[in-house]
């Protein structure tokens, strides 16, 4: 576990007039991930940015049930100055828990490179998601081939900085 300064705010506990402090994150328990994310913080992104030269980013959720903060890394594409996330789970028939937490709780925190910065996360619309998800799949194509097995319309997520606020 990791313990970082973070802006998301705790739902179990009441609000004392500051939305930043000391809380300890959890990563991702599936052992390549973590190991992903470890080389990644520890090295500002220098290691792990690029994962099979494909762009990744850390993402700091809430968890819905236990209001722990959650940290996974994921395949991001850009449109300006938005993120885009994938809520592919690998083509599972159910959505990442990532994505559940950030639907409970849309303010997260992102780590892109060596920047860490809050940010709020939704799902895009019907209308969105059909430009924005050939922009997804150009860096991951396989997102398409996890879409035709899900079962599930897979969720596209916008993820923009909040304006004004550092980490």
């Amino acid at each position: 576990m990791t313990t970082i300064h973070n802006a998301l705010p705790d739902p179990a506990r009441p609000d004392t007039g500051s939305t930043a402090r000391q809380d300890e994150v959890s990563d991702s328990p599936t052992g390549w991930v973590a190991e992903h994310i470890r080389r990644y913080v520890e090295t500002d992104g220098e290691n792990g940015h690029l994962y099979q030269g494909r762009p990744t980013l850390l993402l700091t959720t809430r968890g819905r049930k236990s209001g722990k903060l959650r940290r996974t890394a994921l395949i991001y594409a850009q449109d300006g100055a938005r993120y885009l996330l994938v809520a592919s789970n690998a083509g599972a028939p159910h959505h990442p828990a990532w994505y559940l937490n950030l639907d409970a709780h849309p303010d997260v925190t992102v780590q892109v490179r060596d920047e860490t910065f809050p940010a709020r996360a939704r799902t895009a619309t019907a209308e969105e998601k059909r430009p924005l998800w050939e922009r997804t799949t150009s860096v991951f194509p396989l997102y398409d081939t996890y879409q035709a097995k899900a079962g599930r319309d897979i969720p596209l997520v916008i993820v923009e900085r909040l304006a004004g606020k550092d980490a």
